[in-house]
């Protein structure tokens, strides 16, 4: 079998080696390596916007891919568009092993009409953006952000904006995720040691795992209105507001919002006038919907909200350890076990 590994600025064409190299399982009797895109990060995310908006097909392609694709069984990429045009040209192509959540880089109808595969790994990041998520929690609720600002600025700062509303230690808390796939499950367990309890919805899962003395599954109303600490981890299919005003009146004036997962699901006006105006107490955000941010976003400046430049998943790890991950996949598949995130599962499968 031959394999095509395209890297990038984020999972490099070396990363990609090491972790094909990785598994004695699979020999590949070829592998031609390829880089995507600019050395940038800045550049790079430029090009990522154009490309999850829709406009994958207009993005150059490496030079000499589209001859390499040819007499490929497999390819690997990250960020690469995999294009109608690049299909047409990979006759032999069984296999794509793309090494993140997202697949607006790939023509997955095309890949199916073609029975090709394409294998995700949305968990690349995830303890990475869990980690974080957790950072975020203790430093809003603790201000750590705003007492080295004001340390940094000569000011011995004493009051805060939860200082009336006594600030607490985790024992007292109760965390309420939205959505528990891959990142709010490691939040979850991460947490719990620090003895706080945990409302989770999620109308897809019914997680058997979790200490049912400690957490419980619940309506989104019921955690709005129940939790001290509300962190989002959903993604939804088609681009819609999940929180706006009405859900943050539900939470209690002394509750945090946290969102390390996706902005296009919250309202950042509705959450900037619920800080402004003490509807909760604080919040917490990693991501936005236009990035870098604008100096007009409505919570810049708010002294109760934390922002961050969309740190959360950005890791060596996260980014090291994914082509392992994904090769490990394609053996199941190759071996005619079940991948873990198989995004077209109806197709035939090579004899």
């Amino acid at each position: 079998m031959k394999c095509v590994a395209i890297g990038d600025n984020f999972i490099t064409p070396d990363m990609m080696k090491i972790g094909i190299e990785s598994n004695p399982f699979i020999q590949f009797s070829e592998i031609q390596y390829f880089f995507f895109g600019v050395d940038s990060r800045h550049k790079m995310r430029n090009i990522v916007k154009i490309i999850e908006t829709g406009g994958f097909e207009t993005v150059e392609l490496p030079e000499g891919l589209l001859d390499a694709v040819e007499d490929a069984d497999v390819i690997m990429c990250h960020l690469c568009p995999i294009t109608e045009t690049l299909l047409k040209r990979a006759k032999k192509l069984k296999l794509i092993l793309c090494n993140r959540g997202g697949h607006e880089n790939i023509d997955v109808d095309s890949c199916t009409k073609r029975d090709i595969a394409v294998l995700l790994n949305p968990s690349h990041n995830a303890n990475a953006v869990a980690e974080f998520t957790v950072g975020l929690i203790f430093n809003e609720t603790r201000n750590i952000t705003r007492s080295a600002i004001a340390i940094n600025n000569g000011i011995w700062r004493e009051k805060y904006p939860n200082t009336e509303t006594k600030i607490h230690e985790m024992c007292d808390m109760t965390i309420g995720l939205i959505g528990f796939g891959s990142v709010a499950k490691l939040v979850y367990e991460k947490m719990k040691v620090f003895n706080c309890k945990f409302l989770i919805s999620d109308p897809f899962c019914n997680y058997d795992a979790i200490n049912k003395n400690i957490a419980k599954f619940v309506s989104l109303d019921e955690l709005l209105q129940n939790s001290d600490i509300v962190s989002i981890h959903a993604r939804l299919s088609r681009k819609s507001i999940l929180l706006g005003e009405n859900e943050f009146k539900k939470m209690k004036k002394t509750a945090y919002f946290i969102n390390t997962a996706r902005s296009y699901m919250v309202d950042y006006d509705a959450l900037a006038n619920a800080l402004k105006t003490g509807k909760i107490m604080g919040a917490a955000i990693d991501v936005f919907n236009e990035e870098p941010i604008e100096p007009n976003n409505p919570l810049i400046g708010i002294d109760n909200c934390t922002l961050t430049n969309h740190r959360g998943g950005d890791t060596i790890n996260s980014y090291s350890d994914s082509p392992a991950t994904m090769i490990k996949e394609a053996q199941k598949y190759f071996e005619g076990d079940l991948p873990k995130f198989w995004l077209n599962p109806s197709i035939k499968r090579p004899i």
